[in-house]
């Protein structure tokens, strides 16, 4: 008789503690091989394809399409053959079997999918005699707790809370990027238990009007955004740079050989030129430790609109990459966050936030700094105004620069600096080479 193996939705990482189901790529009575992806799932960064570490004939699935599930959720059972053992995830990494979430690893191409496979008469008989017992009840569901992830990594920690009725979303964690620790829940355990808040009421709303549930990526940015206005008190300051020079460069070096350089490249190499002028921009404010971080490396976000919504891929090691590499980067990050193929890595510890809105037309904006970073530079559209060139008139490609910032780690003497130097390279991309 086969052994019914029960796989569950697996740690995730990067502090995220639920998925939401958004495609069965499997249905009850296929065979599946090990490492097959089985779900497709929607976390509060990215959509990953989740592998199945077993192989044999799919005999039960948890949870419909848009159930969001805990992380620890039973997902499916599997039906492995007699006279073969389950191959557990530990077992099939070491044989290089690559068995681990798709969009996690190091490689983020995405293989043809496997057609269903017809269950053999002897699996398929062997599969629906198999006892119901054999299959672990699944998990009590989480407690109703507002949309949005729980940056907590550690089973401990989790556990903690729940045995001491510790609500995780009402903290504010002390580790990197806000991750929740042993101490800030024991910590929560001997402060005094706050008073009763009044339960929210909806908002009346008229006939016809339509609801969006605040979850999933549109749940985290609306968390993300809500925090760094209640903590950063944030500044913004802005100027009109000449941006023909810029444009002239950058056609120059297109016309040569080799790959393309994009505009954001060549914004990106000179905002790493002036973070490491100005290295107080280039940090975060650890609240607990009541300090201010300067961080060694620049991790560059950069803002991509998607179908999905906003998102934010990172650059690791900005600081160390030419023009040439960074547009590759991007590119590549870019093509990631269209295809819905981002993996959660792709899109944390940014360090300063590039944000490019003159793709949607518009000159300037005071944008919402990216928790937990100290500030952002604004690039509008670059088009052609008046300008005093040389003491006279002319036709030049303006574009408007603007930085937010976080008053707490520098001063307004500080931030100008930083937007001037940037407007400066932008003017005179000479000024840039002086620094290299």
């Amino acid at each position: 008789m086969p052994q019914v193996m029960e796989f569950k939705l697996p740690d995730l990482g990067e502090g995220l503690t639920e998925a939401e189901i958004v495609r069965w790529l499997v249905a009850v009575g296929d065979v599946v091989e090990v490492d097959q992806p089985v779900v497709e799932v929607e976390t509060a960064k990215a959509m990953v394809e989740v592998p199945c570490p077993y192989g044999g004939v799919v005999t039960a699935r948890f949870g419909e399409e848009g159930t969001e599930l805990p992380v620890g959720s039973p997902l499916i059972t599997v039906a492995v053959g007699a006279g073969s053992e389950p191959e557990p995830a530990a077992a099939a990494e070491s044989s290089g079997s690559g068995n681990v979430l798709v969009g996690y690893g190091t490689d983020h191409s995405r293989p043809a999918r496997r057609k269903r496979v017809a269950r053999p008469a002897a699996m398929a008989s062997a599969a629906v005699v198999a006892p119901v017992a054999a299959v672990a009840a699944p998990a009590a569901p989480a407690p109703a707790q507002a949309s949005g992830p729980v940056p907590v990594i550690s089973p401990l920690v989790r556990k903690l809370a729940r045995d001491n009725g510790v609500d995780l979303r009402a903290l504010r964690g002390s580790g990197p990027e806000g991750l929740i620790l042993r101490a800030d829940v024991e910590a929560a355990l001997r402060a005094p238990a706050p008073a009763a808040q009044p339960a929210a009421t909806p908002v009346a709303a008229p006939e016809g009007a339509t609801r969006i549930p605040l979850k999933g990526l549109r749940g985290a940015v609306a968390e993300k955004l809500s925090r760094s206005r209640r903590e950063i008190p944030e500044a913004t300051c802005w100027v009109d740079a000449d941006a023909t020079e810029l444009m002239a460069a950058r056609a120059a070096m297109n016309a040569a050989a080799g790959p393309k350089i994009s505009v954001l490249a060549l914004l990106a190499r000179i905002c790493t030129a002036a973070l490491a002028r100005y290295p107080e921009l280039n940090s975060t404010v650890d609240l607990a430790a009541n300090e201010i971080v300067r961080l060694p490396s620049v991790h560059l976000g950069f803002a991509a609109q998607t179908e999905r919504g906003l998102v934010v891929p990172v650059v690791r090691d900005a600081q160390s990459r030419s023009p040439e590499s960074l547009s590759a980067e991007f590119g590549r990050l870019t093509e990631l966050a269209r295809t819905g193929k981002l993996a959660p890595a792709d899109l944390t510890g940014g360090t300063f936030t590039l944000n490019n809105y003159g793709v949607f037309g518009v000159d300037g904006s005071t944008p919402i700094i990216n928790h937990p970073e100290a500030a952002m530079l604004g690039v509008g559209r670059i088009v052609d105004k008046p300008w005093v060139h040389e003491g006279q008139l002319a036709v030049r490609k303006v574009v408007q620069l603007s930085l937010t910032f976080d008053h707490r780690v520098c001063d307004g003497g500080a931030a100008g600096g930083f937007l001037r130097y940037v407007a400066d390279c932008v003017e005179s991309p000479a000024v840039l080479l002086r620094s290299l």
